[in-house]
C-alpha cells in the first residue's frame, strides 16, 4: 500500500542557490519586535547570516515589507478536511483518494505562509509518505512532523472501527493503534518507530467529532500512559495529548506529555500542572468556532456529535484565555481539516480577541512553535536556521488580519509565491 501512495505523487523541480532578501523590517521571534533595514542571505535552504543593509547586490527587494519566520501550525490534518457527508468518508475513500486529497491540503497551507506543520492524526501512512515526497522536492508542501494514526483505546476517540456495524470491519489492534493494555501500549509506540513517524498522539479524553457519547471522559489508565511514555522516550518521541476533561488531562500531564491539544475544561489544577510540567497547551480555537457554528445546521453532523459540537467554541475560547492570562506555554495550533484547509491564519485574529497581543500570537506560531515540536533551526530568522519566512505588506503587528493573505512564501530558501513580482 505504501508503495502505491508513492507512485501517486506527482513531480515537481526546485532549485538551489544563493539568495539576498532586502527586508524593510523584520520580526525578532525572541523579542517579539521588528528589527529594521535587515538584508538575509538564504543559501542550501538555511539561512546564512542577517545583517544591517548596506551596498550588497539584492534579488529580492522587499524594502518596504514586514518579514517573518515561516509560519508553524502544530495541529493540521493534511490527509481530511471536514465537510456535510464527510462521516461516509471512511467508506468510500480509498489510499489513493486520502493521499491525492493530503498533497492539495498541504499545497494550500504552504501557499497560506505554513511552511511547517504538526500533523495529528490520518490514516494509511499518508502523512508519513507526503513527508518525504516533500523533502525529496517530488511535491510542493509544508515541512511535516507527523504523528501517523493516533493512539486510541476500543470505541475511545480516534478508535478508527467507531461508526461502523459489528462484523464490518475486524476489530482494531495495537498495530492500528487502537490498545487495551501497557503491553499493547508498548507494541504501538514501536509500530509507530517502525512506520517512520515522529512523534506520538494520543486521545486522552473523549472527542466531540467521533461518534461516542462523551467529549470529556478519560480513556487511558495510568499504567497504559505510562507505557507510551516510556516507550516514547526510548524512541525519542515527544507526546501530544488530545484532551477535553479534567481527569484525563491531569493523567497526561503527570505522565509526561508534551502539550495538551484543546484543554477545553483546563481549571486551576490543570494549569497548575502545565506550569510546574513545562506542558504547552494548543488551543486550537478554530476548530471549536467551527464546529459550533456547523452544530447550527441541521444534518452536518450526526445527532451525537451536534449535541457536542454547539456549546464547544466558547469552552476552548474561555480555556484559552484563562491558560493564557495564568502563563501557560502556548503554541499556535488550529486543528485544520476540522476547517478548510489554506486557512489557517483566522486562528490569529482568534487568539487575539481572547486576550494575546499581535506580538505575542506571532511568537506562539514561530519561536513556541519551534520549542514544542523540538526543532532547533525553526522559528527564527537567524543564522543557521531554516531559510523559512513569510512576507507581508503591512505591519502584522498593528494588523493581525494582514496574516490572512500573504504575498509571499519562502520555504528553504525557495520561493515558493511572490505577488509583489510583476508590481
Amino acid at each position: 500500500m505504501k508503495n502505491f501512495i508513492w507512485v501517486l505523487l506527482s513531480i515537481v523541480g526546485f532549485n538551489s542557490q544563493a539568495t539576498n532578501v532586502l527586508c524593510g523590517h523584520v520580526f525578532d521571534a525572541e523579542r517579539g519586535k521588528m528589527q529594521t533595514q535587515q538584508v538575509l542571505t538564504m543559501s542550501d535552504g538555511l539561512i546564512e547570516s542577517v545583517a544591517d543593509f548596506d551596498s550588497q547586490i539584492i534579488d529580492l527587494d522587499f524594502s518596504k515589507r514586514y518579514c517573518l519566520p515561516g509560519l508553524i501550525d502544530a495541529h493540521t490534518h493534511l490527509a481530511s478536511e471536514m465537510g456535510p457527508g464527510s462521516y461516509m468518508y471512511k467508506y468510500t475513500l480509498n489510499a489513493p483518494d486520502v493521499t491525492l486529497n493530503a498533497v492539495k491540503h498541504g499545497q494550500l497551507t504552504l501557499q497560506a505562509g505554513f511552511t511547517t506543520v504538526r500533523d495529528l492524526g490520518d490514516s494509511f501512512g499518508v502523512t508519513v509518505a507526503l513527508r518525504e515526497a516533500i523533502k525529496a522536492g517530488k511535491v510542493t508542501g509544508p515541512r511535516i512532523y507527523t504523528s501517523g494514526e493516533s493512539l486510541a483505546t476500543t470505541g475511545g476517540h480516534a478508535d478508527p472501527s467507531n461508526g461502523y456495524r459489528d462484523g464490518l470491519i475486524s476489530p482494531p489492534t495495537a498495530d492500528d493503534g487502537v490498545i487495551n493494555s501497557a503491553s499493547e501500549a508498548r507494541r504501538a509506540v514501536r509500530k509507530h518507530y517502525q512506520d517512520g513517524t515522529d512523534l506520538i498522539k494520543i486521545t486522552a479524553t473523549g472527542g466531540v467529532l467521533s461518534q461516542a457519547a462523551s467529549s470529556d471522559n478519560s480513556q487511558f489508565t495510568d499504567e497504559e500512559l505510562q507505557a507510551i511514555i516510556a516507550t516514547a522516550n526510548d524512541y525519542g518521541f515527544k507526546v501530544a495529548a488530545h484532551a477535553h476533561g479534567k481527569q484525563g488531562m491531569i493523567r497526561a500531564i503527570k505522565a509526561g506529555v508534551s502539550s495538551i491539544e484543546h484543554g477545553s475544561y483546563l481549571d486551576d489544577e490543570v494549569i497548575k500542572l502545565m506550569k510546574k510540567h513545562g506542558t504547552y497547551l494548543v488551543p486550537t480555537l478554530m476548530a471549536g468556532a467551527f464546529v459550533t457554528e456547523k452544530a447550527q445546521i441541521d444534518g452536518y453532523f450526526p445527532p451525537m456529535v451536534k449535541k457536542k459540537a454547539a456549546t464547544i467554541g466558547p469552552i476552548i475560547a474561555s480555556a484559552f484565555n484563562r491558560a493564557y492570562l495564568a502563563g501557560v506555554k502556548i503554541a499556535f495550533g488550529t486543528d485544520t481539516g476540522v476547517s478548510a484547509h489554506g486557512q489557517n491564519a483566522e486562528e490569529f485574529a482568534m487568539m487575539v480577541a481572547n486576550g494575546m497581543s499581535p506580538a505575542e500570537a506571532l511568537m506562539a506560531a514561530t519561536i513556541k512553535a519551534a520549542d514544542l515540536i523540538g526543532e532547533q533551526k525553526l522559528g527564527q530568522l537567524k543564522a543557521g536556521f531554516y531559510a523559512d519566512m513569510v512576507v507581508t505588506t503591512e505591519n502584522p503587528l498593528e494588523n493581525i488580519n494582514t496574516l490572512l493573505t500573504i504575498p509571499v512564501v519562502i520555504k528553504n530558501g525557495q520561493v515558493i509565491k511572490n505577488e509583489y513580482q510583476n508590481e
